[in-house]
């Protein structure tokens, strides 16, 4: 590997200049798409002045298949919650270190959403096409996701929280968020989906009252409502959608249907951690699962990983243009029909990786050595 994207052992990061982005890797198709990320990394900040910096968790974390291998329900329970602490302490390192930023294959759900209750988790992802565009911004610190089981003979009693200082937070980043996507101030609309009725009337009440402190009208709305909404008038353009995330992990894959977004093959999206660090740590990852079915074949869809890459060397490297270069190579691929073959193609991993890099290269795109985008679309 070159010096502009340095694999640190785990032991610990040297002084310097240099950006450090964490790699943190599960198993199932987790290390060939770790390998895709740190190629695609190395070769968009491949200028920059003092290098970039990859330091990988010394974990490989499971998934939820290599998870049922162990049948014992005692030991799963184990590993699930030796993950989350190893990834918690993890995550919390990395920010210490100055680290903001994390690119994360797919690991296990329940031990990835006791870390992301115990570090407030939400996930951002704006979605749109054309002039019309929608931030879903995804509750991932609270609720059902978030509990913990008990078992006895032939039951298990899963304990869930609502909190009133959670739920703050998380609107409040999510209208920090919509101001830094449309600094014009214009929001079409805030929305509120969430199972409120459950709840005796205070989680309604903290939404009301947060709504006058800031200043800025919201509507609370059980998730069938919105549901109903979405089919019969749509959600204006700027709709600002702050969720429960048992009925927004769902509902995504519509929601990017009716935005005209990309399929979920093919997206990346980020976790910020807000209590990672004092300006929190944001996790990267793609949309789709860990494929264990896939792993060791070659044929993983890269796309996912690709984007994750570019997000992360321009937002968090400095590497200006970095997207917008991958978009138009990846544009071209799929003029090019170059594509694995969950999307129909039949080229491997490592051909698409192959002709993406090909793609930046070509003249008119890719990043210079100045971090300014030359070319693209």
């Amino acid at each position: 590997m070159s010096p502009a994207a340095r694999r640190d052992p785990a032991g610990g990061l040297p002084a310097g200049a240099e950006p450090v982005v964490g790699l943190a890797v599960g198993r199932g198709t987790g290390p060939e798409l770790a390998a895709v990320f740190e190629r695609v990394l190395e070769s968009l900040t491949a200028g920059h002045p003092t290098g970039v910096r990859v330091a990988r968790a010394d974990r490989l974390y499971h998934s939820y298949v290599s998870l049922r291998g162990e049948r014992d329900v005692d030991r799963i329970r184990a590993l699930t919650a030796e993950d989350a602490d190893h990834y918690e302490a993890y995550c919390r390192d990395m920010a210490a270190r100055g680290s903001r930023a994390v690119f994360r294959t797919a690991i296990n759900a329940q031990s990835l959403y006791l870390v992301r209750r115990r570090l407030r988790a939400v996930k951002v992802d704006l979605l749109g096409a054309g002039d019309r565009q929608l931030m879903l911004v995804r509750d991932q610190a609270q609720g059902f996701y978030t509990g913990e089981n008990r078992h006895t003979p032939g039951e298990i009693t899963r304990t869930l929280t609502f909190s009133r200082d959670i739920t703050e937070a998380v609107v409040r980043h999510a209208l920090e968020r919509a101001l830094a996507a449309w600094p014009d101030g214009r929001i079409g609309r805030v929305v509120m989906a969430y199972k409120f009725h459950l709840l005796d009337g205070a989680f309604d009440a903290w939404v009301a009252d947060l709504a006058q402190r800031l200043g800025v009208p919201i509507e609370l709305f059980q998730p069938d409502t919105v549901n109903r909404d979405l089919i019969t008038h749509g959600l204006p353009d700027r709709t600002l959608l702050v969720a429960g995330n048992e009925w927004a992990d769902i509902m995504h894959v519509v929601l990017l249907e009716r935005f005209g977004s990309d399929r979920q093959e093919n997206r990346c999206t980020e976790n910020v951690l807000l209590d990672a660090g004092p300006d929190g740590l944001v996790e990267y990852q793609t949309v789709h699962g860990s494929a264990d079915d896939l792993a060791g074949r070659d044929l993983v869809n890269p796309v996912a990983t690709i984007r994750a890459a570019a997000r992360v060397a321009e937002r968090h490297t400095g590497r200006a243009g970095a997207v917008r270069a991958t978009e138009a190579a990846l544009a071209l691929l799929y003029e090019e029909h170059v594509r694995t073959p969950d999307l129909g193609g039949r080229h491997s991993t490592t051909a698409v990786v192959d002709a993406f890099l090909d793609a930046l290269d070509r003249p008119g795109e890719g990043v210079p050595s100045d971090g300014v985008l030359v070319g693209g679309t």
